[in-house]
């Protein structure tokens, strides 16, 4: 049987190095050109703004900043063409592998292994943004899971360089947090190397969800940039809710996000930059009910507690072709939000901070540490590799006797994607990912568990 399976492994590797060849060979030598929606407008090539789509360079970043602007007559929609839609439509088909070590079985000694396989969709996102007039630019992203069902990622207007300054932009809305390494452009697409572990942690048995900042979040942001963008700080004021509308959380808890950032001149290696960022907030423990415990009135929530995160980030450039991205975090919540106290509304049996409620003997603030390293090589503004290593470490358990490495989180990926071609109208990639996860103390039997997951891919764009 290991035999068999180590044949089969081989054949699929060998298979995905095959299948990268032909589509090397067959493919055009064309050069790329941007994200069809700002193509159309610009008519700026995929290199100018994309190390390779969706993650941005300097340049793009430059852009995105400025408010979706070149800070020329363009700017403005009246001088558009009457026939440019800055819409595009974002979807993978694609086949993957899931293999999960461990799970809760009632068959044979109750825990086993579940690997599957076969031909899925991703969700479908419908992006559009730019200018309403120059200094007024929006963005939307109506996304759905693949299933249909549709949610908005991002609905924010933004008024750029008031006072003529580029050093106040004000944005209102829901959108992704001014995190120097997107999660939201991230060039990989797997279930779990498709996010940021750094942007997500969560303790084991911990209840608080609200300071995950890879998630878009609902608030106001203002933002501030030299005019070269080399020096650039933001600071937001958001909901505690995660993004979720509707003020189903506290009516009083608010959560800050902070950065500032500077880029220097490395001579040939590039423009590097290195940052730091900051999320404080306080988020709701108390809430009260109707029809038992269980039963939370939705925006009710108060017996606000305290958690952060904070880190630095690093973006290194040596030459044109390589690069290294590098985010570390350190992170604390409440002992309140470490015992399961927190997030009741979505958490049906979670707790509820209310008297008499007493927290354990002992009971301590969890706290930990972790780093993301995430290289590229760009062999052409076709083809790029990537890989990416994280590690989170938990340094305190919110309940002594727990093992001291309960949560603790390893995991790789690795991965390329091929663009054929790139233009103004559709963009095509062919993405080949494997990722590997490890959590430590999370099976059914209290030992460590094993993801991974393979996958290959049509992304496309139009």
């Amino acid at each position: 049987m290991r035999v068999a399976t180590r044949c089969f492994r081989s054949i699929q590797l060998l298979a995905t190095l095959f299948l990268a060849l032909v589509f090397v060979i067959l493919s055009n030598r064309q050069e790329a050109n941007a994200l069809p929606a700002f193509a159309r407008k610009y008519g700026l090539r995929c290199s100018a703004c994309h190390e390779s789509w969706p993650m941005l360079n300097y340049f793009g970043q430059k852009f995105k900043d400025n408010g979706y602007q070149l800070m020329n007559d363009k700017d403005a929609p009246i001088w558009q063409n009457p026939g440019y839609w800055p819409v595009t439509f974002r979807m993978t088909p694609m086949w993957h592998r899931v293999s999960t070590g461990k799970v809760a079985v009632d068959q044979g000694n109750g825990i086993t292994r579940v690997t599957s396989s076969g031909f899925d969709l991703s969700g479908l996102d419908l992006h559009t943004g730019g200018t309403l007039e120059k200094n007024f630019s929006f963005y939307l992203l109506p996304s759905s899971n693949n299933a249909g069902a549709f949610h908005f990622e991002t609905v924010m207007a933004r008024l750029d360089n008031v006072f003529g300054s580029p050093w106040i932009n004000v944005k209102l809305g829901k959108f992704e947090l001014d995190n120097l390494l997107s999660e939201k452009r991230v060039l990989t697409l797997t279930g779990n190397g498709g996010i940021y572990h750094l942007y997500h942690f969560i303790p084991v048995g911990d209840g608080n969800i609200f300071g995950q900042i890879g998630d878009n979040q609902l608030g106001v942001e203002l933002m501030g940039h030299s005019y070269d963008d080399r020096t650039r700080y933001s600071a937001s004021l958001l909901s505690t809710s995660d993004g979720t509308p509707g003020l189903v959380y506290g009516a009083n808890s608010y959560t800050g996000f902070f950065t500032v950032s500077q880029a220097f001149d490395a001579g040939r290696m590039g423009v590097d930059r290195i940052g730091a960022y900051a999320m404080i907030g306080q988020a709701p423990t108390t809430w009260l009910t109707s029809g038992g415990p269980n039963g939370p009135v939705p925006g009710s929530g108060v017996g606000n507690k305290s958690f952060h995160r904070e880190g630095f980030v690093g973006q290194f450039y040596f030459g044109q072709r390589f690069d290294l991205q590098v985010v570390t975090q350190h992170g604390w919540d409440n002992v309140w939000f470490g015992q399961g106290y927190g997030d009741l509304p979505d958490l049906l049996n979670g707790q509820n901070n209310t008297p008499p409620a007493a927290l354990p003997p002992g009971s301590q603030a969890p706290t930990w540490n972790g780093v993301l390293f995430e290289p590229h090589y760009i062999y052409s503004p076709q083809l790029i590799f990537v890989g990416r290593y994280e590690t989170i470490r938990m340094s305190r358990q919110a309940t002594p006797t727990n093992p001291s490495n309960l949560g603790n989180i390893s995991t790789y990926t690795v991965g390329y994607r091929y663009n054929p071609f790139m233009t103004s109208r559709a963009g095509f990639a062919w993405h080949n990912e494997y990722n590997w996860l490890h959590q430590d103390g999370t099976a059914p039997n209290g030992t460590g568990i094993n993801t991974s997951e393979l996958m290959f891919g049509f992304d496309f764009d139009f």
